[in-house]
């Protein structure tokens, strides 16, 4: 297939680009937290104000949605960006740190905002399409469902769009590739707690007891074996225990354990083998340790699911930009987990992967060294216009 036409504006870019860099460290100089990006909503709500968008807030008490019209098409598709921070204090020394201690923009989102803002001047001034852009600045990414929040709150039903879009910078990647890839690209997740209860007693006396700590031990071994010898080994799954809480004295066997943990899958059904191994075991070393052991699911973001037309088109504008050989199209998925797969369950789209450089010195995603690379925004905002010219063309 021929790789599409993308006539692109270089000149106004060029112009627009160092304001572009203020606002994204502005951003990532106050960074805030899931449903209190109040001053981050003001100034996205301020900028595209300026640009002449039209501006609807409201959504998910913090969310921003902006809306451009051109032509007389109805199609319409959506394009979103995360604006919420870490709770991570940052070790990073450069004028833009973080104002705010214990909080900071460790995964780009300031950047990823910044991206979605240029990309709405430049359309602003650039109507080369037929139909609607929706311009979904979300709160609440990292951890709290802020996309599900949005479509609860009607984000679909006032914005009906045929289609939506995401992209993520990617430590890792080289700056000037994408990894665009179908079906499954992030995981879902599931935190777990289990409760291993038992008969206290003296620490010298451990035949008046039932010990939690050895129960609770062996179960944390036998869970190494859920993947290995449960699943095909054609699947993916992660199941990891992050925290082991018991006792209070060198002296006494303590009542009461609890494991804690999380499960990253690909597929639905996966995720039910695994949940349904993880309940046999605890089953299996209460029984042979006579104490108590109980499990509860709770189930958080599901997977990220691209639909494949969606994402032929993202990879078709990728290669214009980049050069066919810049487009990774095998890249491994991530058992990180992200909430755009709310969006994903509703309507048709593509998450891609923009590349951020080597991620030297610390600067992954989470990492208190991490800080976006501003050679990223240009890309970014050639991405989204040329996305919005081939899926909305005239």
């Amino acid at each position: 297939m021929p790789l599409p036409d993308l006539s692109f504006d270089a000149n106004f870019l060029a112009t627009i680009l160092p304001e572009l860099a203020a606002i994204r460290r502005d951003i990532h100089a106050h960074p805030e937290l899931a449903f209190n990006e109040t001053r981050t909503a003001d100034l996205v709500a301020a900028e595209l104000t300026r640009y002449g968008v039209e501006v609807h807030r409201g959504l998910a008490k913090t969310g921003v949605v902006g809306v451009i019209r051109a032509g007389n098409s109805k199609r319409m598709i959506g394009l979103r960006a995360d604006m919420d921070a870490l709770p991570l204090k940052e070790m990073n020394e450069f004028p833009h740190r973080s104002k705010h201690e214990g909080c900071m923009h460790a995964c780009g989102h300031d950047g990823h905002t910044t991206m979605l803002l240029g990309a709405a001047r430049y359309l602003s001034q650039h109507r080369n399409f037929d139909g609607t852009v929706v311009f979904i600045f979300q709160p609440a990414e990292e951890s709290e469902g802020g996309a599900a929040v949005m479509i609860e709150d009607g984000l679909f039903e006032q914005f009906p769009v045929d289609a939506v879009y995401g992209l993520h910078n990617w430590p890792g990647i080289p700056v000037g590739e994408m990894a665009v890839m179908p079906g499954p690209v992030m995981a879902g997740t599931c935190a777990f707690e289990i409760t291993v209860r038992g008969h206290g007693c003296h620490a010298a006396m451990p035949h008046q007891g039932i010990d939690t700590i050895v129960a609770a031990s062996q179960l944390v071994q036998a869970l190494q074996t859920v993947v290995s010898r449960n699943l095909h080994p054609c699947d993916a799954a992660v199941v990891s225990v992050t925290q082991f809480h018991s006792g209070s004295a060198w002296n006494i066997i303590p009542e009461e354990a609890v494991l804690r943990g999380t499960i990253r899958t690909f597929k639905p059904e996966v995720q039910e083998l695994v949940e349904r191994a993880v309940e046999r075991l605890c089953s299996g070393v209460a029984s042979a340790n006579g104490a108590q052991i109980g499990v509860v699911f709770d189930h958080r973001y599901p997977p990220t699911v691209n639909s494949a037309a969606e994402t032929g088109i993202c990879r078709e504008v990728a290669a214009a930009l980049l050069g066919d050989d810049k487009v990774r199209r095998d890249e491994l998925p991530s058992m990180g987990a992200e909430d755009f797969a709310y969006m994903l369950k509703e309507k048709p789209g593509c998450y891609v992967w923009l590349g951020n450089g080597p991620g030297l010195g610390g600067c992954t995603l989470h990492n208190p060294h991490y800080d976006f690379n501003d050679e990223l925004t240009a890309l970014g905002v050639r991405y989204w216009a040329a996305l919005v010219a081939e899926t909305l063309v005239g």
